[in-house]
């Protein structure tokens, strides 16, 4: 039984500097599991820790800078000092269990720091990512995917009562707007569907009102 229980669980061993060859803004280190490393980069004030924390997954690919050039990023410096954000880049990219345990990992490494109003924000495959991480612990209180893949995310009617956004371009045709219709048709209340026009499926035709959704749905679905 230990060996099937070990199989869907991850544990944090330590927390040591990393050094980003981007060398964007942020904090850069490596969280250290039981399963292996998650790099990620942290934007906060050290001196200030508030309840609310935002973490952001990528698509198939992994990485940092998510969807609309760099908008992960982007927003995790405006956001902050109010706003904790934590940006994960997946062990084992593609596969949706592993990535699920990434975040969750991530959830448990806010948690220690304080935070307990927690936002997941995943694009693409990193929709499904957020979209079943979201039911499994009581700190993540919304969930936005953007682009969202269908597959891996038909249990989204358990994240109910927590709100969840939906956004998609209505060009996108790698993953057409119709999985962001068919989620949202699986989804229960609180829900929400926004179809930017134009915009294909890294959405940066619509980029700045990609931002402005994002930063007002996070601020107002976080409690203070």
């Amino acid at each position: 039984m230990k060996d099937s229980e070990d199989a869907y669980t991850i544990a944090i061993e330590n927390v040591v500097p990393w050094e980003n060859p981007t060398d964007g803004p942020g904090t850069s280190m490596i969280i250290e599991t039981n399963r292996g490393e998650i790099k990620s980069i942290i934007h906060n004030d050290e001196e200030k820790v508030t309840k609310r924390a935002v973490i952001w997954v990528c698509g198939a690919g992994g990485g940092f800078a998510g969807p609309a050039n760099g908008a992960y990023e982007h927003l995790s410096e405006r956001l902050k000092p109010t706003i904790t954000s934590l940006r994960l880049d997946y062990r084992m990219p593609n596969v949706l269990p592993e990535c699920v345990l990434d975040t969750l990992a991530g959830v448990s490494f806010l948690s220690t720091l304080g935070h307990s109003e927690i936002a997941l924000v995943g694009h693409s495959f990193g929709g499904a990512v957020v979209i079943v991480s979201g039911s499994l612990h009581p700190s993540i209180k919304t969930i936005i995917a953007l682009s969202s893949q269908t597959y891996g995310a038909s249990n989204v009617a358990s994240l109910a009562p927590k709100p969840l956004l939906l956004v998609h371009g209505s060009d996108d045709t790698r993953l057409t707007p119709r999985c962001s219709e068919q989620i949202y048709e699986w989804a229960e209340e609180p829900k929400e569907l926004k179809i930017l026009s134009g915009a294909e499926h890294g959405l940066l035709e619509s980029r700045e009102e990609l931002l402005e959704i994002l930063e007002t749905w996070i601020t107002s679905r976080l409690e203070v």
